[in-house]
């Protein structure tokens, strides 16, 4: 990807450029997420029943995705794959973000109020 900076074996990546390449994504088969994408950064999506054929595709060089680490540790050790970090958005986590709300006429209590301030505080 162009547009990338590696720092310390991980390549940090503007999500302009993430977007730009094939991002493999995982498919959820139920229905009860149906029409929604989670993580998704590109235009440019192969979807993938199962982990292992994502994994695959992944070392054949055919896109990028997330993984869970365990699963690919000794390919990162090896130098088969490099972990990519996406650049984070100021106001949004690296995943998503968060969003409070409440009805004017009815503001949260002290527990809600406290998880605003935590909110608010990045």
């Amino acid at each position: 990807m162009t547009g990338m900076t590696e720092v310390c074996c991980v390549v940090v990546a503007p999500r302009a450029a993430a977007a730009e390449h094939i991002q493999l994504v995982l498919t959820d088969r139920s229905s009860l997420t149906a029409g929604r994408n989670f993580g998704v950064v590109s235009t440019r999506v192969w979807r993938l029943a199962d982990l292992g054929a994502k994994h695959a595709f992944l070392r054949a060089g055919l896109g990028w995705g997330h993984m869970p680490l365990h699963m690919v540790e000794a390919d990162i050790r090896s130098g088969a794959l490099v972990p990519i970090q996406l650049a984070v958005f100021a106001t949004a986590g690296p995943g998503f973000s968060m969003h409070a709300i409440h009805l004017a006429d009815n503001p949260p209590g002290r527990a809600g109020r406290w998880f605003i301030d935590k909110l608010k505080q990045g």
